[in-house]
């Protein structure tokens, strides 16, 4: 059987005893399994669906799948269509209406500025009729009129520049709010973008920009880097014991604490998916990094987690692996995955280094 089917319906612990074998699935039904598993890990909150109702849902369907063990389940299949086409929609309109948020303070700011050219050029128009009729006088030799026409002329001039001046001042003053509102705005889009929800970890689209970023870099010279995947053990028992708050808090403080850990400002800590985080160290020698993720190791276990009444202890098992020369990010993420798939099925709570097994070399 293949190990990644394997991992994928074990993920799910179905325990019905009409499931069907993990050894008989079909590829058919482990890939529908995977696409539900990558869209599970890539959720984003959106006004009627949280990440954790979406992730529930999607788990329900997947262990639906799994105990009929087929791929003509109708029903399922009916249900499934509609979560996918009602959550699209909402996540569509969540952009939509932010994209129309930043579309209005757009065009307030232009229209601003419309109204600014358009105010400079009535006063251009005012002043040069004033100066017109300045020129007329001087060339009247009439001193009455031209003393008359030069007190309407400074006048108005000093009225339009005063006038100028505060309007100016009262348009920049509103420019500028406007401007600190849209890049507020921007600097949240972007924050929210970037990073998960729930635990304020980047994100995995991020981290992976960050990673093929350092490796487009790292192929010009002899930059070193290392990465590993951390996951949660027996995290689906902590949700089923305490209820999923007390999950979110077991996520929330694993990332605290991983971060207390990794404070360079180029270390890279995000969660992938679920219980599962990523952690990229540019720069970085195997041996460093297997001496910071003992220190996680020990860390974590050593600690309990109060939340109101309960003390929780938990523990984590992490994969690693060395960034090698024209790596790509697929690659070091199958042996970064692979030899957490051996902490995980050699008793966890501990560290295996993928350059160190032959099945992952």
């Amino acid at each position: 059987m293949k190990d990644w089917i394997k991992k994928i319906v074990q993920q799910f612990e179905v325990e019905n005893k009409s499931a069907q074998a993990p050894e008989k699935m079909s590829e058919e039904m482990a890939t529908l399994l995977f696409m539900i598993d990558v869209y599970n890990k890539n959720l984003l909150d959106t006004p009627k669906f949280s990440v954790r109702q979406a992730r529930e849902e999607l788990d329900v369907f997947s262990k639906k799948l799994i105990q009929s063990g087929s791929v003509e389940n109708e029903e399922t299949f009916f249900q499934l269509r509609q979560f996918f086409n009602a959550h699209r929609i909402d996540e569509t309109t969540y952009f939509l209406h932010a994209f129309e948020d930043f579309k209005k303070i757009i065009w307030e700011f232009a229209d601003q500025l419309k109204e600014e050219f358009k105010d400079q050029k009535h006063n251009d128009q005012m002043i040069n009729g004033q100066f017109k009729e300045l020129r007329d006088a001087v060339e009247s030799n009439s001193i009455d009129k031209l003393r008359e026409k030069s007190k309407e002329f400074i006048s108005k001039y000093v009225e339009v520049q005063n006038k100028k001046d505060t309007n100016k001042q009262k348009r920049m003053n509103s420019i500028k709010k406007n401007l600190n509102q849209f890049k507020k705005k921007l600097t949240e889009a972007q924050h929210t973008a970037n990073h998960d929800h729930l635990t304020g970890a980047y994100n995995r689209r991020f981290f992976e920009e960050q990673v093929r970023s350092f490796s487009t870099t790292a192929d010009m010279g002899d930059n070193k880097s290392v990465m590993m995947i951390l996951d949660i053990d027996h995290f689906k028992k902590i949700n089923d014991t305490y209820g999923h708050d007390i999950g979110d808090f077991v996520l929330k403080e694993c990332v605290a604490t991983i971060k207390k850990l990794f404070t360079r400002e180029n270390d890279v800590v995000a969660r992938l998916g679920g219980e599962e985080f990523s952690i990229f160290l540019p720069d970085y020698s195997v041996d460093m990094a297997i001496k910071k993720a003992e220190d996680v190791l020990e860390t974590i276990r050593k600690q309990a987690f109060v939340h109101g009444e309960h003390q929780i202890k938990f523990t984590v098992s992490i994969g690693l692996s060395e960034w090698r020369a024209n790596d790509q990010l697929e690659l070091i993420y199958k042996r970064c995955d692979l030899a957490l798939y051996e902490a995980k099925n050699t008793g966890r709570n501990k560290l295996v280094v993928a350059d160190k097994l032959k099945a992952v070399a």
